[in-house]
């Protein structure tokens, strides 16, 4: 299901909270519903066939228990089970949300919040829903909801998820900017035998160099001078689940090390704190860096990479996925259409030609807000190629990469006409080149010389 699908209900007695998170979701969902009192939520569920509940945890309620959110929670279970439910928490509150993720909760959101973290957070909870409903095969051939592909390379991706996913084999996966790592990601997580404990992305990419052991490991009040709680940290918070790093080739080797042990020992210290805590995850790491690359002492560890690439899944860019391409745009035609109130658009044969020969440097994510620019800005019930706009900032970066391309190409073939011309001989091909052995050495690994 997609959020342009969904009804949302939001209880908190805050009225700026209704009030923000309303303007953000009402152009998004199907219906939103706002409310302050938690004693209307068995009402409103009622009848308005509610997919998802934001739900503060605590109120100035009738059950005023200490941890309000748990008791309406437990409650909205009851009433509807199928319902997703996300707690909206305060900075000093995680661990008892870390609690009602044990409960039920499908997942939860520290105020104030980003908005497009909100809005990730619901889209993500949906599927939870939906895919209790049998997938039509011949309509995606999808292993989870947001995935979508028939051709042979996305077929052999699905079978290789599909073996990996019921073991607990540590997981790195590769694929370049917009391929979908963080679904797959979440596709592991949903067919594996943690499926119903949480799942935590954490995004090490944002995250500062000063707060990094924070945010993993968690902290004690008192520990620096923001921390006025203890708060547990992203290990602790997917204990018993999966645990999502993406952009894992960002981390600064200062902290690798201590991401390192960790991975061996299986115990984290919060920081200000002797006390070992055991933590229990499933680790699946993504970056768009290629291996080879990320194999470079100076930028990542070796050890760290074996530690945390058990088995290796690489995402196909879609520039070779074939008929895919269509499929996917047919998709999101139909998920804008319905969002921007134009049901009945659909693509000409004209656009899907031009959609076919494009490379797609930004990959499925720039099909998608390639296809959304089209269906606004769209006046007729057809798509036409005309209306098909590629993004000029990935015509750039397409460029650039051609360009870096014919370097190397070049690079590659000066090399190769130096050490033949000296019949072998890597120190005169070396001297020649203005090169050390060694940096020769590494130019012909690089190469594959």
């Amino acid at each position: 299901m997609k959020i342009s699908q969904a009804n949302i209900l939001i209880i908190d007695d805050d009225k700026d909270i209704l009030t923000a998170a309303g303007l953000l979701l009402k152009p998004e969902a199907k219906h939103v519903i706002t409310d302050s009192k938690p004693e209307n939520i068995h009402r409103l569920l009622t009848g308005n066939n509610i997919d998802v509940v934001l739900l503060d945890m605590n109120f100035n309620s009738t059950h005023n228990t200490g941890n309000e959110g748990l008791f309406w929670l437990q409650r909205i279970k009851e009433w509807s089970p199928s319902t997703a439910v996300i707690l909206i928490t305060a900075y000093g509150e995680i661990d008892l949300a870390v609690a009602a993720l044990k409960k039920g909760a499908s997942d939860f959101i520290v105020k104030p919040w980003y908005n497009e973290k909100l809005i990730e957070a619901i889209t993500g909870v949906l599927p939870e829903k939906s895919s209790k409903k049998p997938i039509k095969k011949e309509n995606t051939n999808s292993i989870t909801p947001g995935i979508i592909g028939k051709s042979q390379i996305m077929r052999e991706l699905f079978y290789k998820i599909g073996k990996i996913a019921p073991t607990d084999a540590n997981v790195l996966i590769l694929g370049e900017n917009g391929t979908g790592k963080d679904l797959v990601a979440r596709a592991i997580h949903e067919q594996s035998l943690r499926k119903n404990k949480p799942f935590v992305k954490v995004d090490v990419g944002s995250i500062s160099e000063s707060l990094f052991e924070s945010e993993l490991f968690g902290h004690v009040k008192g520990a620096f001078t923001d921390a006025r709680e203890d708060r547990i940290g992203r290990f602790e918070a997917a204990h018993g689940g999966t645990l999502f790093l993406d952009e894992i080739g960002n981390i600064p080797l200062a902290q690798q090390s201590k991401l390192l042990t960790v991975l061996q020992n299986r115990i984290i210290n919060r920081v200000g704190s002797n006390t070992p805590v055991p933590i229990d995850i499933r680790l699946v790491c993504a970056t768009n860096v290629p291996i080879n690359e990320l194999a470079d002492e100076q930028r990542f560890r070796k050890d760290l990479i074996y530690r945390i690439n058990t088995v290796e899944i690489t995402i196909p860019p879609l520039r070779v996925r074939g008929t895919d391409i269509t499929l996917l745009a047919n998709h999101f035609t139909l998920v804008y259409g319905n969002k921007y109130m134009k049901q009945e658009l659909r693509l000409s044969k004209d656009a899907k030609n031009k959609l076919q020969r494009h490379r797609f440097p930004g990959n499925v994510r720039e099909l998608q807000y390639c296809i959304e620019r089209a269906v606004i800005l769209s006046d007729s019930d057809e798509l036409q190629g005309k209306d098909i706009i590629f993004s000029p900032i990935e015509f750039a970066h397409a460029e650039q990469e051609e360009d870096n391309s014919k370097l190397i190409d070049v690079e590659r073939n000066t090399i190769l006409r130096v050490i033949e011309k000296h019949n072998g001989n890597i120190s005169r091909a070396a001297k020649e080149l203005g090169l050390t052995r060694t940096a020769l050495y590494r130019r012909l690994n690089k190469h594959n010389i």
